[in-house]
């Protein structure tokens, strides 16, 4: 059984992986050609002839239509409606390829994998400091990852792993023992923690540039089923500053947005967003480099957990407190996969029956 929820938005890719060439793209199983349009926008349609099953991506593209490389059946790049049979004048409806509704923002590329009809522009992820001069965006990688999502999803709301998993980089022992708080009432589910007064960790020594004690923290925004914000920063212990004062530190929001690709392949595009460092290109180096050497700790990681979970299992795995992030997780996915299970046709009743609820 599928574990893709497919009525949300993805990032399909950065906008600088999209250009006006055909480009296969694997998203929850899907093949999807896309490419730039001539007015600059993208066009994202099933890749597969319906004719032969020829991957659209190995024909060629003519202005804004796609034309098939078997036997030139030719499609329209925003419908996905066939537009040229050679040989014949009539189309057939049933001559076309699906056409998949995209949204591009901040030099990210999103696509909706649903029902087109509720893809919603306005339900595209966002934040305010993509576009405040008070903070820089800086686009990382992306993290290939033989995994399931929701694996990856799991570790990205999830701060009690960071001192045993990224010792030298996003964590440290300080944190061992620190209370992991969690709320689950509201868009988002939130896990965090706060460690007083303890040396920093091996990520603000190096950018943050802290030799004394620090105060730190670490907020985990999981958005379903495949956006996650970790706001973390340190600020020196004699500051003592309230957590809602967290931009008097040295602040910045790791954004992790998931593609699942197949149920045991994620690709993980990470960008930053900092409130220090604005036009210093050498600091989004630095970041780079030690954001690449976390997140590599987490894919040993999560390959390791997928192997085992493919291997035959001889008793149920347990669950405990630090967990309760990650089960509310899992209870959201499987409520919107059986939303998509089913279709409500109980919403007009029929007038043999009367509601008194």
């Amino acid at each position: 059984m599928t574990t893709f929820v497919r009525n949300a938005w993805y990032v399909a890719a950065w906008s600088t992986e999209v250009d006006d060439q055909l480009r296969r793209f694997t998203i929850l199983g899907d093949h999807i050609v896309i490419f730039r349009k001539t007015d600059g926008t993208v066009a994202a349609l099933e890749d597969r002839c319906p004719h032969r099953l020829l991957p659209l991506s190995k024909g060629k593209r003519i202005g804004d239509t796609v034309q098939c490389g078997y036997h030139g059946l030719t499609f329209d790049g925003t419908t996905g409606k066939c537009t040229r049979v050679p040989g014949q004048t009539n189309l057939p409806n049933s001559a076309y390829v699906v056409s998949y509704p995209t949204e591009e923002r901040h030099g990210i590329l999103w696509i909706w994998m649903g029902d087109p009809a509720k893809a919603d522009p306005a339900k595209v992820f966002d934040m305010p400091e993509f576009t405040d001069p008070n903070w820089a965006v800086h686009h990382g990688d992306a993290l290939h990852l033989k995994s399931n999502y929701l694996n990856v999803a799991e570790n990205l709301v999830d701060p009690a792993h960071v001192s045993f998993v990224h010792p030298t980089t996003l964590g440290n022992a300080a944190s061992e023992n620190v209370p992991v708080h969690v709320k689950t009432d509201g868009e988002a589910i939130v896990a965090w923690r706060w460690i007083r007064d303890a040396e920093p960790v091996g990520f603000f020594k190096g950018f943050g540039g802290f030799t004394g004690h620090v105060d730190r923290w670490h907020y985990y925004y999981l958005y379903t089923p495949c956006t996650a914000v970790i706001d973390f920063g340190s600020i020196e212990t004699e500051r003592k500053i309230a957590e809602e004062d967290r931009n008097q530190g040295v602040r910045i929001f790791a954004l992790h947005f998931m593609t699942p690709v197949t149920e045991t392949y994620t690709i993980d595009r990470w960008l930053h967003i900092r409130n220090t460092a604005l036009d210093d290109p050498e600091a989004e180096t630095t970041m780079d480099t030690m954001f690449r050497k976390a997140f590599n700790e987490d894919k040993e990681i999560l390959e390791a957990v997928q192997e085992e979970e493919l291997r035959p299992q001889k008793r149920r795995p347990i669950r405990i407190a630090i967990d309760k992030g990650p089960l509310v997780y899992r209870k959201r996915i499987n409520d919107l996969l059986e939303l998509e299970r089913t279709e409500d046709l109980a919403s007009d009743p029929s007038p043999a029956f009367v509601y008194h609820d």
